[in-house]
Order: structure tokens, then C-alpha cells, then sequence
């Protein structure tokens, strides 16, 4: 079940099922909304703030629906929304590696950082005003639902199956992880957001948010593997990432430091498998012809 879709861009040999070709029209939803922000010097903290940023978020899931049906059959399509509502794919075994690995590479990350000389774990601050204000919680809670299930269904549930077509599992996720990482970019020039706000463009942050983003696509990689292309076991993964460490901060070099740590450990693990061998990975149904 390798086979590509046929049809092509205009004149060009150019296949619409090229992962590039999705990359491109996710950039250009997500980044026209996000420049226009940036252009427009809006808040997303103000109303057409937060519908620019909306906006630009639907851009990966949009994108990733839209290409599912241009480039597979009715099998095809059918196979997109099961990943996304079959709960069976997951499993208890991987359910429970869904739950614990956010929660151990926070533990070891603040373990490590005291011994280090550091503040080692706190509390977020929705946690730490939640008494007086219960509303503060609800950007973990946003960040932990919505985004998740808008990106996922582009970045897992399309284009990662497009790259195993050619790259092993290991290269199909670094290259997935930059693109990924890229795509934030716009974020931090826009007032309102974490990036802008409390990391900064250029600074010691922004490159550990930037580089850290990488080992993460491994590892979703990994659980999505093994889970049968389960997209719902990413999207979940990815908001308990995501609320863990909006609830739980550890300084950001230690933190990314052992996602990275833990994606070596799954490369050398699991990497004599199917990290090297495109042709052990999970494969999508047929495109069309």
C-alpha cells in the first residue's frame, strides 16, 4: 500500500499527495490570518485577535481534511475518521504511556533542576490563582483541547503517513517536527501569546522552543505507531502535553532537554526496528488513481 496519488498540479509532474504540497497550503491558511495579525498590530487578547488566531489554527486541520479527500478513496477516508474516533486503537498498555510519559519527563525534568541548583517544579499560574479566580485555569484547559485537535488532524493525520511513504519513521518525524516548529514562527511577533509575551523572539527561550518541538515529534511519532495510526492518541497526547506543562513548570533548557533525552532513548530502543525501516511502519490505505 505505498502507492501515490495521481493527480497532479497543472502542467507540473508535481503530485497532490506530495507532503510539501500540503506543508505549503497549511502555511499559507495559518500564516495569512497570522500576518495579518502582525500587520494589523491586533491583540489576541482582543476580539479580532483571538478570531485571527482561530482562524490561523484551523489551518493544519483544514488543510490535512481537504488533502485527505483530494488524494485517497472512500477507503482512504473512512480510515482518516476512524483513527480519529476509534478509542480501541489506543489501548490500555498505550493509553497508560499517553498518561505517565508527559507526567515522568516533567518529574525527572524538576528532579533534575533542583539538583542543579534550580527552583525544580511550580505550579502554573492558573493552578496558583485558581482559588481566588477558577477562570485562570482555562488557558491550560484551551491550550490542552482545541489546538491539539486542530493541528493533529493535519500534522498526524495526514502528512506524517504521506512522509513514511519515503522516510523512515525517524526521519519522517524530524522532518514533521521542524516543519512543525516553523510553523509557529508568526506567534512570536504577535502580542497575546506565550511566545511573544513570556518567551521572546531570538532569545534563550525562543531557541529551546524552537529546537525542543523536534525530540516531541518523535516521540507522538512513536505512540502513533504503536498505536494504529491512532490520530485521537496524538490529539490526546498532545493536550496533556500541552496542560501538563501549562499546570507544572520546570525550567524550559531542563524540560526540553529530556524530551530530547527521551527521543534519543526511543531512536536507540526502538530504532533497530522500525525508526530504519520504512517498510515496518504502518502503512495509509491506497491513494486514488
Amino acid at each position: 500500500m505505498t502507492e501515490t496519488a495521481q493527480l497532479s498540479i497543472g502542467n507540473t509532474a508535481l503530485a497532490v499527495g506530495n507532503p510539501w504540497v500540503f506543508f505549503a497550503v497549511t502555511f499559507a491558511i495559518t500564516w495569512f490570518f497570522w500576518l495579518s495579525a502582525i500587520a494589523l498590530g491586533v491583540s489576541f487578547t482582543s476580539a479580532a485577535g483571538l478570531v485571527l488566531l482561530l482562524a490561523g489554527l484551523v489551518g493544519p486541520g483544514i488543510a490535512g481534511i481537504g488533502f485527505v479527500y483530494l488524494v485517497y478513496d472512500e477507503r482512504g477516508r473512512t480510515d482518516f475518521w476512524d483513527r480519529i474516533k476509534q478509542v480501541r486503537r489506543i489501548g490500555v498498555r498505550w493509553g497508560l504511556v499517553i498518561l505517565l510519559v508527559p507526567l515522568a519527563v516533567t518529574i525527572v525534568a524538576a528532579v533534575v533542576d533542583t539538583l542543579l541548583g534550580g527552583p525544580g517544579a511550580t505550579w502554573g499560574e492558573g493552578v496558583r490563582e485558581f482559588d481566588a479566580n477558577p477562570l485562570a485555569i482555562l488557558p491550560a484547559l484551551f491550550f490542552a483541547t482545541l489546538p491539539p485537535l486542530l493541528e493533529e488532524l493535519g500534522w498526524r493525520g495526514y502528512a506524517l503517513d504521506r512522509l513514511q511513504l519515503t522516510w523512515s519513521a525517524l526521519g519522517a518525524s524530524l522532518i514533521l517536527g521542524v516543519v512543525w516548529s516553523v510553523w509557529h514562527l508568526p506567534l512570536f511577533f504577535i502580542d497575546g501569546t506565550y511566545q511573544h509575551d513570556t518567551v521572546g523572539f531570538g532569545t534563550p527561550g525562543f531557541w529551546l522552543f524552537t529546537i525542543g518541538i523536534v525530540p516531541l515529534s518523535v516521540a507522538f511519532t512513536w505512540v502513533y505507531n504503536h498505536t494504529s495510526r491512532s490520530t485521537l492518541g496524538i490529539i490526546l497526547l498532545h493536550g496533556w502535553v500541552n496542560f501538563v506543562s501549562e499546570t507544572i513548570e520546570v525550567t524550559d533548557a531542563v524540560y526540553y532537554l529530556q524530551w530530547a533525552l527521551l527521543a534519543v532513548l526511543i531512536t536507540a530502543i526502538w530504532g533497530a526496528k522500525t525508526l530504519t525501516k520504512a517498510e515496518d511502519v504502518p502503512r495509509p490505505p491506497p491513494a486514488r488513481r
